[in-house]
């Protein structure tokens, strides 16, 4: 390898500038987020309880909602990696299949513990919610 010619990609580096330029696009500080006068007052962000009788709930709703928000980027980058034609007709349907069990799943542990998926959202104050709306 010659001076003149480019290394090859560090996984680190690529990982590191996708990070930079997603923080880029969030507001750094709640001063740094434009003030937006409405008609409507913004409803009080969800916290998560801390009654004793409801923990393992409010343990489970902060698990599934982590869950989720790792299934749906899962989801996103399958979906890219589709779209570049980086996998085999074979990866893209058992990829889409075990992303379907996965929804499937977290369906029927939200319906177990009483939840919705929409339950799962988080509010993140002026970021807005956690995860994007629902389609």
């Amino acid at each position: 390898m010659t001076a003149d010619e480019p290394r090859p990609g560090n996984r680190f580096d690529d990982v590191a500038d996708a990070a930079a330029r997603a923080f880029r696009l969030l507001p750094a500080a709640p001063q740094d987020v434009p003030y937006q006068a409405s008609a409507e007052p913004r409803p009080a962000a969800h916290r998560v309880s801390t009654d004793p009788d409801t923990v393992e709930r409010d343990l489970i709703k902060l698990v599934l909602t982590l869950v989720e928000l790792l299934r749906q980027l899962m989801e996103r980058q399958a979906l890219q990696r589709v779209d570049a034609g980086d996998l085999t007709e074979e990866q893209e349907e058992r990829l889409g299949a075990t992303l379907m069990i996965l929804h499937n799943r977290m369906v029927e542990l939200c319906a177990q513990y009483d939840l919705s998926m929409q339950d799962l959202n988080l509010d993140l104050g002026p970021l807005g919610t956690l995860l994007p709306p629902a389609e």
